[in-house]
């Protein structure tokens, strides 16, 4: 494992720089998956207790609607 990291280290890079961004790039992966699932979770229980849910199809509508805002949005910039 060593030598293939030793392979692929670019100019200038050693070894030790090149092990810390590989660990600090996964702890930053990982927190994001762990808040991802916490705010699902939350949802649920939120859906749970309200018993408010949403379907697919209007969750994409309104995904769709906030990606044609935002691209029209960019465009005036």
């Amino acid at each position: 494992m060593r030598k293939a990291a030793e392979n692929v280290l670019r100019e200038g890079e050693s070894l030790s720089h090149f092990v810390e961004e590989s660990i600090r790039a996964e702890i930053k992966l990982r927190q994001s998956q762990q808040a991802f699932i916490a705010r699902g979770l939350a949802s649920r229980e939120d859906a749970r207790s309200t018993g408010v849910y949403y379907s697919a199809k209007d969750v994409m509508d309104e995904l769709d609607g906030l990606l044609s805002q935002a691209e029209t949005d960019s465009t005036k910039s």
